[in-house]
Formats: C-alpha cells, sequence, structure tokens
C-alpha cells in the first residue's frame, strides 16, 4: 500500500481580508524531496508558504501533513505545533546570542543540546565558529547558522523564502547547491519560495510555477523545461519564444524555419504556436532561413543572438563566440530539436 505523501495541498484558497490571492491550488510533496514555488512577485509563493507554516487561514481546501489535517477553512494548527521549521529571509539571528545559542534556541532543554549544536555546526561548516557572534559572519555564513537553527527540531517539513536573496550570485549558487547537499544528508523535506530559475532548478526535486495565484504545473524541472503544460510556462522557464506554425501531421508541423518535428494531437491545419529556446537554435551559414540581428550580448564560448525573423517574430539563439555579426546583418540558422513542443495558436501576439 502506497504511503501518503508527506504533505498535501487540496483546493487551497488563502489570502488576505477574506480576498482571495492563491486559488484552487493542489500539490503534494514526498518525504524527503524538495519542492520549489517558483514565479514573479506577487504571484501568491509567499502567501502559500505562510499558509503552510500556519501565519496565514485558509479561506478554502485543507493541508495535511504526514496525513494529519493542520489548516483548513476556520482552523488553523498554531505553528508551534506543526513541527515545521522555517528560514526567513533575513535570517532572523539573535544578535546577542552566539552561533551556538543561535543554533541551540529552540531545542534549549535538550539532553544533549551541545553534542546535536556541535553536530549541527559541523554539517554546516561552521564547526570552529561557534563562539562567534552573527555580526561577525559573512552574509553566507549567518545563512548557515539559519539553517542549522532551523534543523535542530528535527521538523518534518522546512520551509525557506527567499533564503539566497541577500547573497551575491556566486555565493547564491554554491550555497543553493549547499543547502540541497546538507538537507539530502539529514532525508529532511523542504519547500523552497524563489524567482530566481537556476536556484529552483539547482535546489529542487518538484517545482511549481505559478501565475496570479494559480499554479500552472508543478512538476520536475527537467518536465518544466522539456514538456511544458501551458504557453505561460513554456515562456517563463528556459528564454522560450514562439513562432507561428501549421499542423502537417501528428509528428510534424510547417513553420518559417521549415518543416519540424512535433508530437501533436491537433487535427491537420490548426494553427500552433511553437515553442522555441536559445539552445535549440543553431547557427548555419549555409542555411536558407535567414534571420536578422537585433542585438548580441557576448557570454566567452559563446554569444547570445537576439533574432527577428522575417514575419517579425523575435527569436534567441546561442552562437558560438567566433560567429561575429552585427546588428541589422542577416545571419543562416535551423532548428535542432527532434520533436518541439506547440500550443494551439493564441489568436492575440505572445
Amino acid at each position: 500500500m502506497n504511503q501518503p505523501a508527506l504533505l498535501s495541498l487540496r483546493n487551497l484558497a488563502c489570502g488576505y481580508q477574506d480576498q482571495p490571492v492563491v486559488q484552487q491550488l493542489d500539490l503534494q510533496l514526498n518525504a524527503g524531496d524538495i519542492g520549489c514555488l517558483l514565479g514573479s512577485s506577487g504571484c501568491g509563493k509567499t502567501t502559500t508558504l505562510r499558509a503552510i507554516a500556519g501565519f496565514e487561514p485558509l479561506l478554502e481546501g485543507e493541508i495535511s501533513l504526514h496525513g494529519d489535517i493542520i489548516s483548513r477553512a476556520g482552523f488553523t494548527l498554531a505553528p508551534e505545533k506543526r513541527r515545521i521549521g522555517m528560514v526567513f529571509q533575513d535570517y532572523a539571528l539573535f544578535p546577542h546570542l552566539s552561533v551556538a545559542d543561535n543554533v541551540g534556541f529552540g531545542i534549549r532543554n535538550h539532553p544533549h543540546l551541545k553534542r546535536v549544536t556541535s553536530e549541527l555546526l559541523e554539517l554546516v561548516g561552521l564547526g570552529t565558529l561557534g563562539t562567534r557572534f552573527p555580526h561577525e559572519l559573512s552574509g553566507g555564513q549567518q545563512q548557515r547558522v539559519a539553517l542549522a537553527r532551523a534543523l535542530a527540531p528535527e521538523p518534518q517539513l522546512l520551509l525557506l523564502d527567499e533564503p539566497f536573496s541577500n547573497l551575491d550570485g556566486e555565493l547564491r549558487r554554491r550555497l543553493s547547491g549547499e543547502v540541497r547537499d546538507i538537507l539530502k544528508v539529514r532525508g529532511t523535506s523542504a519547500i523552497l519560495v524563489t524567482h530566481d530559475q537556476e536556484e529552483a532548478f539547482a535546489v529542487s526535486d518538484q517545482v511549481g510555477v505559478f501565475k496570479e495565484g494559480r499554479l500552472e504545473q508543478w512538476d520536475t524541472p527537467y518536465n518544466l523545461y522539456h514538456a511544458p503544460l501551458t504557453p505561460f510556462v513554456a515562456s517563463f522557464i528556459g528564454q522560450g519564444f514562439f513562432v507561428r506554425g501549421q499542423v502537417i501531421d501528428a509528428a510534424s508541423v510547417q513553420t518559417e524555419l521549415g518543416v519540424l518535428g512535433a508530437n501533436s494531437t491537433f487535427p491537420q491545419g490548426t494553427a500552433v504556436d511553437v515553442l522555441l529556446r536559445p539552445d535549440g537554435i543553431v547557427y548555419a551559414p549555409d542555411s536558407q532561413v535567414k534571420a536578422t540581428v537585433m542585438s548580441r550580448t557576448f557570454q566567452g564560448s559563446s554569444t547570445l543572438y537576439r533574432l527577428r525573423l522575417p514575419s517579425g517574430s523575435p527569436l534567441e539563439a546561442l552562437f558560438p563566440s567566433h560567429a561575429n555579426h552585427q546588428p541589422g546583418e542577416e545571419v543562416g540558422v535551423r532548428v535542432k530539436e527532434q520533436a518541439v513542443v506547440v500550443f494551439k495558436a493564441n489568436p492575440k501576439p505572445r
């Protein structure tokens, strides 16, 4: 018999002053997995996280943890009774306590407080810094302290609210990988909130893409990129662009870039929008398909070109760095995907 999901949100609606911010939300997180709520500012991801933590009541639906309902309309189990840990955006460390005392704050009565605190500091790479105070640490070190403090009570679920937003780019990338490793070593289930796709993909097993209070897709990073369920997910994830096409048959579609392979369920002749990404466009000087260079960004081993097709459709492509073309020039391109993703054509330009 299958084990129930660790965390389950069913038909969730929540918001502020009886005004829904999040509606009709369903998702499940399995034990040991790391999930992510991804989207732009104001899309509802932080409201969802606060509802899971018990900080916001539900207007509809329910939240269960290990099969026990912890929130529903008219009932909100107190946050301190949920066995849910929280890592806040600003870390919220106690400035008057040492690093070790910060980590052990939530388990002050633990019979092996010193040993547990020491083990957690070693786990997050701060084994020699227990006597320091938060102001004596770097931003990355403070983040590790906040993580160790949240893990100390052994929560069933850990919530992380934009945990890397105060750090610079390189440190964010390195620390996000370290946090994933720490959580996996501990077997701790977690949900992260972020607006950064790279961060979401680096940390998470499952990612939920939000749009205006609704969950568009809850899936693996691979599937979000290669098998998006909606045009919004397709364009939001990985710099997606659309060109108009027409279905030839179940395996092909005609576009101004030529006949492309496609897995289509639409009838022959249906107008479709074809998803193309920069890494799917190949620099092909001998190609009869030409695009006009609008601008470019040199990236070392490659250059990101912003192009315009004869129809006016925009496109981006990653060309090798030796392909040196100026704005206004025409360049040959072709599509390398064996099977592109298609959606029924939007009557309005995207």
